[in-house]
């Protein structure tokens, strides 16, 4: 899953290995232990709050943005990019979420406001692209999904 025979990998860097779609296996080695272990705990909180909602399916984004892994029911949920050592979480955020946002500006972390701030907004929303290196970016990011789509009833 090497990005180029001619460069080593750094930090950031994506799969963009086209021939197959990444694998458990191959994910884990790309991110590391500690991203891995993020990306995992991420995964497991989105399938034990939307249980059975989401169906993730990969998607190549072609040699510049590699591969990632989608969630999506009708409206786009989050995207998570697996990069070499790290992954990002990107949420897109309609105008309902963003007036939800504006009115808990000032609740949220002030790295979180900031990029908020400093993301174009687009025809379909502003795109968020939260890079994941410790609890309190998996907690934003749990917020802003549970923000953008209330967990499920429990059972």
């Amino acid at each position: 899953m090497s990005l180029s025979n001619r460069t080593p990998s750094q930090v950031g860097d994506r799969i963009t290995d086209r021939s197959a779609p990444s694998d458990h296996n191959a994910v884990r080695d790309w991110l590391g232990p500690e991203a891995f272990g993020q990306w995992s705990e991420l995964r497991t909180w989105i399938d034990e709050f939307y249980p059975g909602f989401f169906a993730p399916d990969w998607l190549y984004g072609g040699k510049n943005r590699g591969w990632s892994l989608r969630y999506k029911k009708t409206k786009a949920f989050t995207t998570l990019v697996p990069e070499y050592r790290r992954f990002s979480a990107v949420v897109v955020m309609g105008e309902a979420e963003r007036a939800k946002f504006e009115e808990r500006r000032y609740v949220w972390r002030p790295e979180l406001v900031k990029l908020y701030d400093e993301a174009k907004t687009y025809i379909d929303g502003k795109w968020l692209t939260l890079a994941i290196s410790s609890t309190d970016d998996l907690h934003d990011v749990t917020d802003l999904l549970t923000m953008k789509r209330p967990p499920l009833p429990r059972s």
